[in-house]
């Protein structure tokens, strides 16, 4: 026989009140999270699928970004390269007409002087920022103009001109990450974008007894080279022609030092390592602590100029009226300049397509992936609205009929 003490019926009408209540509280909380899954026992299944998608939509909307800001930067530096390769057929012009042999000397001084404004705006484009306050044409050292001038007396000038332009800047190491493991790069250097010939440099180094020294690495062109105790002059040339620079090394048979020869357009740029001397050892560069370019060893033989050293040599001959040097020399300048900035261009521009076509495929992976996620953890709003008025009514009916039930009070017990 159970007993049944007068307050069972209390403690169990509570006890059902307070499930009724959770039931109602969990529907009320999925619809202000707008989720299904308010916990992982909700659905461990679902919650592990949705942990998934959750991750790979953050890494996709990063991705656009990333391929945003590329397309942007790449589009910016399109426009610098344009306008540098619109002044160079304007160059090209006077140098075509400078050789014509039937202007006056005043009338050569005249597209000289255009030939000069033409190549402070040059140094200008060079020297462009970007929407970020960085360098366009920089490299690493985004926060550095990558151009320096040197002025100088020309002949022919009656003011300093600019002499010379160096650049102070490095190589072009920044890249986006544009998909999962896929990085698309972003920068041109200077050295890249504003060379005209293919550069050689000859050490002057007698490498026929060198050995190294010590284990260790250099870099050319921002490739890593690793060599080896005892390595010999060519055996480093061989690394060199084995690695992905663009630069072809050998032996020169005369001085029988290390030649390097870039098999593009482009500063050559040579570094030691920092516990390594072997390019400063055989001459190639200077022994001093400065890094960078131009870093050549003062005895090296250097050749291969830039856009700028084409146009100070047409803007010269055009001061001092040389017609065949003009023709020959003039001309034959700004054609390698502009061959290469036109094949920049074409560079840039594979680059910003590349861009643009990942972001659209992006654009149309990231609807399918926040439907995968919306149908794991995606919540009925028209289930879940009938679910709460069902049970707020029936929470309402079950304190009604509590309140008849449980009716005892304490005058009950003093009748």
């Amino acid at each position: 026989m159970t007993r049944i003490s007068t307050n069972m019926p209390s403690i169990d009408s509570q006890y059902y009140l307070r499930r009724q209540e959770e039931r109602l509280a969990n529907v009320q909380s999925q619809i202000g999270a707008q989720s299904r899954l308010l916990q992982l026992r909700d659905d461990p299944l679902a919650a592990s699928h949705a942990v998934r998608y959750e991750s790979y939509l953050a890494r996709l909307e990063r991705f656009e970004n990333n391929t945003l800001y590329s397309q942007e930067h790449l589009n910016l530096t399109d426009g610098y390269l344009r306008q540098t390769n619109d002044i160079l057929q304007r160059l090209r012009d006077l140098s075509v007409q400078g050789a014509n042999g039937v202007y006056t000397q005043q009338d050569m001084r005249y597209m000289a002087v255009e030939a000069n404004e033409l190549l402070k705006e040059l140094v200008s484009i060079s020297n462009a920022l970007g929407p970020d306050g960085r360098q366009l044409f920089a490299g690493d050292r985004a926060f550095s103009e990558p151009f320096r001038v040197i002025e100088g007396v020309v002949e022919g000038s009656e003011e300093p001109m600019i002499a010379a332009v160096e650049y102070r800047g490095a190589g072009a190491s920044r890249k986006a990450e544009i998909s999962e493991g896929v990085y698309g790069e972003l920068d041109l250097s200077g050295g890249e974008a504003f060379w005209a010939e293919k550069m050689q440099v000859f050490s002057s180094f007698d490498a026929s007894n060198y050995r190294v020294a010590n284990a260790g690495a250099f870099y050319i062109d921002g490739q890593e080279i690793t060599v080896n105790t005892g390595d010999t002059a060519r055996v480093l040339a061989s690394k060199i022609n084995e690695s992905a620079a663009p630069v072809k090394a050998y032996i020169d048979p005369e001085t029988n030092g290390l030649a390097l020869e870039g098999t593009s357009a482009h500063l050559i740029r040579v570094e030691d390592a920092s516990d390594s001397s072997v390019m400063r050892d055989l001459g190639v560069i200077s022994t001093t602590a400065e890094t960078g370019a131009p870093n050549w060893n003062s005895s090296a033989k250097v050749s291969g100029g830039s856009v700028f050293d084409m146009v100070i040599r047409l803007r010269d001959g055009l001061f001092r009226g040389d017609t065949d040097f003009i023709g020959t020399q003039g001309i034959g300048g700004i054609d390698l300049a502009l061959n290469n900035v036109q094949k920049n261009l074409a560079e840039v521009g594979s680059r910003a397509e590349r861009a643009a076509q990942t972001w659209t495929r992006i654009n149309e992976e990231i609807p399918n992936v926040t439907a995968s996620l919306t149908r794991e953890t995606g919540l009925d709003f028209a289930a879940a609205a009938t679910d709460l008025s069902m049970l707020d009514f029936a929470h309402k009916a079950a304190l009604q009929t509590a309140s008849k039930v449980l009716s005892t009070t304490l005058l009950d017990y003093l009748r």
